[in-house]
């Protein structure tokens, strides 16, 4: 039976119970800040297990995609070492909320596995919740006979808290799970070793396949457990795993979810997986790390330094490495496995599809950058390893690698494992706090001299006129910048416009005549050429290209060009004529403009300056466009010159209507194609000098289709007023008057807390002490710690708190006492921080902690007590 047909048969068979189908959610996770990706299929029901929303449906199913990168199992330096864990997978589910409960959830698997998945039944085993005398919680019994319905008794077995209790986190819903296992060994192996003694032993032929979840008890603060008002079944089942048990394979790898993958990676990689261990890891790893990735872009996380979008950038670079190392793949190819990827899993998850060109793009520059960072720190590394004379490479030498190269630290510490070494962690830490507090040197440019091919008088720049033309290379070199090598290109003729003048340079490609293509990043004007920067260098390079420049981009930064001009105008008409340009910069995103002024525009300014700039939009004025008007003449025609800039004998105006500057950038030939000007920003600069932020044309249109969104869901919050600011202003009254009152409410309780705890201050050794949990935000907490020790001499407290989850400790010590030097809040502090998982420090006389476990903070108090009277 092949995958999709799988996951469509799960999805019937819980339609036919009478469950919704829902779609996956998202693997980025956008308003949950616990997690940075989805996890687990619950992850889009929590709300409703947490009861912040009643679940319209009680009954759901679905299949979710899962991205897991760090906890048991899930590390990803073990992806791909093994046959049966991910980093993105797929969680089959079936959920109840207030609905049936362990009795349906337990039959409605059974069935599923055993008659419509045809799975053997004497292959099976189950675990259930043994009890833990500690929680007070007794074995699963109710489990037990409902799996005795459907399976021999010396099949279920029992499981500790560890596997068999599941919870959502320190605090929230949890309950006692049931496993189901499933031995595929071979008839002779289970008669030599029992399947019941390999379950939950990491037996890579005895695996856990699902998981059903009985969440019947929220776990508190404080630690105890009590019941929820209502029973939910959350149970999730690995696809992958379902698939090698249905298929009759020994490992989710030679399920059908990954072989079209893998036949793909052999054939770019010229290699044949199932007969070198280390080449099949590497074809693994890809597998399972190009669909990670894939997935994550298309749901919007791209590659990033930090974050979501660095442990994605992480997981592709490991795929790199791999593909580097082991399949000697030195030039980009797993970009051009997402068309198998979609293939496969297109019909099922059709944002893939909608996605594609971006997930490739994205893909293939990242291979791009990092094989060029690979190929130089590997052989660096390579040398340090050989160099070194124990079995640990020292931080320094690592940091050298990271700091010049760019070559990532897990990397090297991986590469060390596996050549049996270890990395000096923490002297690579002292370097990098060495480099963060010394400024940064200037980077070193390495410049080799031009290879001239052929004499070319003066390069002509067409682009005005034409965005694609041919072209020849008059010469070339190669310039070296902290290790990453680009080449320099000049054509006879270009049409791409450099950078000057405010405005990016072109970007766009040179097309040989065999097809094959040459992207130029980025156009520079330097000693009065204009230089192409490309990241490789033509194969033929005495050959005739197509000059092509990106259009799009190209219109877009005109727009954005001309509407700079227009605003330059609209601010000497609405602020005076004391207005001059100081600085802008046009790209196809947005513009920005600097411009001399002596204060805030206030909004009544902006709104008439967008004014101004629209309706000369609106007017549909032409270009008017002279390319060699004699300098003075321009001047004496009214045209602005930009001070500091260089002009020569002759130059080129632009003209819009009265607007007429001296001008060497792209333009639109009518203002109408600008559509609309809207200012994003205005802010100060420098002494004197705003600065504005705009966008026009389609930017322009997603900014006020993305405006009248938020009207409307803003309309809709409140219930479709008649007037949505009166409205809102009403909601911002009432929320300060609230305010108010809740600061009274609160001033008047911590008056009532510190009478309170004034009465609960011991005495001991001549020291008055106080040790104890309250329920204050951490200003409370201190405000209230020095009130008491304006009360109480020779005063040693301990506060702690666990509001809102977030546990914190704060001490406090009477000046006389903390001069003394035996008894120090900071000392205290640090050595009881740690039972809330944490840390902190101050001052001798007042320290806090923060942590992440609020069940702590009893013993934090015990050890407190504990270091101040032994």
């Amino acid at each position: 039976m092949k995958a999709k047909h799988i996951r469509s048969q799960f999805l019937d068979f819980f339609e036919s119970k009478k469950h919704k189908i829902v779609p996956s959610a998202p693997l980025v996770i956008k308003d949950d800040p616990t997690l940075m990706f989805t996890n687990a299929g619950m992850n889009q029901f929590k709300e409703y297990f947490l009861g912040n929303k009643t679940a319209q449906s009680p009954r759901v199913a679905d299949t979710q995609k899962c991205l897991r990168v760090s906890g048991k199992h899930n590390d990803l330096e073990e992806v791909g070492k093994d046959t049966y864990h991910h980093t993105l997978f797929e969680m089959l589910g079936n959920w109840s909320f207030g609905d049936y409960f362990k009795q349906e959830a337990i039959a409605y698997a059974w069935e599923f596995l055993v008659d419509v998945m045809k799975i053997d039944k004497d292959s099976l085993y189950v675990t259930v919740f043994e009890g833990d005398d500690k929680e007070g919680l007794a074995t699963d019994a109710e489990a037990i006979e409902f799996w005795k319905a459907h399976i021999a008794p010396e099949r279920i077995l029992m499981g500790s808290k560890a596997d068999n209790f599941w919870e959502m986190g320190d605090q929230g819903p949890c309950g006692p799970c049931s496993e189901i296992h499933v031995d595929i060994r071979t008839d002779a192996d289970k008669a030599k070793v029992s399947g019941a003694s390999l379950v939950n032993m990491d037996h890579p032929q005895v695996v856990e396949v699902w998981n059903l979840v009985f969440i019947e008890f929220n776990r508190k603060a404080n630690g105890s457990l009590e019941k929820l008002p209502q029973q939910h079944v959350d149970t999730g089942m690995g696809f992958e795993r379902l698939c090698m048990v249905v298929q009759g394979v020994q490992s989710n790898y030679d399920t059908d979810v990954f072989t079209p993958l893998i036949r793909e990676i052999e054939t770019r990689t010229s290699s044949v997986y199932g007969q070198n261990e280390e080449l099949d890891i590497a074809i693994r790893v890809i597998a399972d790390h190009v669909r990670a990735v894939s997935f994550s872009i298309a749901d919007g996380q791209l590659p990033a330094n930090n974050g979501a979008g660095y442990v994605i950038r992480r997981i592709l670079r490991r795929a790199i490495r791999y593909g580097y190392t082991f399949l000697d793949q030195k030039e980009p190819f797993i970009y051009a496995l997402v068309d198998t990827l979609i293939s496969q899993m297109g019909a099922a998850f059709p944002e893939l599809k909608v996605q594609q060109n971006l997930i490739q793009n994205v893909i293939k520059e990242e291979e791009q950058s990092f094989l060029r960072t690979l190929a130089q720190g590997l052989l660096m590394l390579q040398q340090l390893i050989d160099s070194n004379k124990g079995k640990e490479l020292s931080g320094a030498k690592a940091f050298e690698l990271y700091d010049t190269f760019g070559f990532p630290l897990d990397l090297t510490a991986l590469i060390l494992s596996e050549q049996n070494m270890s990395l000096d962690e923490a002297s690579f830490a002292k370097e990098m706090k060495l480099q963060k507090d010394r400024s940064r040197a200037a980077a070193q440019v390495e410049t080799e001299d031009w290879i001239e091919i052929r004499t070319d008088d003066e390069q002509e720049f067409v682009g005005y006129d034409v965005l694609k033309t041919p072209v020849r290379i008059v010469r070339y070199r190669k310039v070296t910048a902290k290790n990453d090598s680009l080449y320099q290109l000049v054509f006879n003729l270009t049409p791409f416009y450099p950078e000057g003048g405010g405005q990016v340079g072109d970007k766009g490609y040179l097309e040989a005549p065999n097809g094959n293509v040459t992207y130029i990043t980025d156009t520079r004007r330097e000693n009065n050429l204009i230089v192409h920067l490309a990241n490789q260098l033509p194969a033929d390079v005495d050959t005739t290209f197509t000059a092509v420049v990106d259009t799009q981009k190209r219109a877009a930064t005109a727009s954005n060009h001309t509407a700079t001009h227009l605003l330059h105008q609209a601010l000497r008409t609405v602020l005076g004529e004391h207005v001059t340009q100081k600085g802008s910069m046009v790209c196809s995103g947005y513009l920005r403009f600097d411009f001399a002024h002596f204060a805030k525009l206030t909004p009544d300014q902006l709104n008439e300056v967008e004014a101004f700039v629209n309706a000369r939009i609106q007017e549909q004025i032409e270009l008017e466009e002279n390319r060699n008007t004699p300098y003075q003449e321009a001047i004496a025609n009214g045209a602005m010159a930009l001070f500091g800039e260089k002009y020569g004998d002759t130059v080129r105006t632009i003209r819009f209507g009265e607007s007429i500057e001296l001008c060497g950038g792209t333009h639109v030939s009518n203002t109408a194609a600008i559509w609309h000007f809207t200012i994003t920003a205005e802010m100060a600069v420098a002494s004197g000098i705003r600065r504005i932020e705009a966008v026009t044309a389609d930017e322009a249109k997603k900014r006020v289709h993305a405006q009248a969104a938020v009207v409307d869901k803003l309309k809709n919050q409140l219930k479709n007023p008649k007037d949505l600011v009166a409205a809102i202003q009403s909601l911002q009254d009432e929320n300060s008057k609230l305010k108010k009152e809740l600061e009274q409410l609160n001033k008047t309780m911590v008056q009532q807390l510190i009478a309170e705890l004034t009465n609960a201050i011991a005495v001991e050794n001549e020291i008055s002490y106080l040790f104890q949990e309250v329920n204050l935000e951490p200003a409370g907490i201190k405000d209230t710690l020095f009130k008491l020790g304006q009360k109480t001499d020779n005063l040693v407290a301990v506060l702690g708190s666990a509001k809102n989850g977030k546990p914190i400790l704060s001490c406090y010590v009477s000046k006389e006492l903390a001069e003394k030097g035996t008894i120090q809040a900071n000392r205290i502090i640090k050595e009881i921080g740690i039972h809330i998982q944490g840390g902190g420090g101050g001052q001798p006389f007042f320290a806090t902690a923060g942590g992440k476990n609020p069940n702590g903070i009893e013993n934090a108090l015990a050890a407190a007590k504990e270091l101040v009277f032994g």
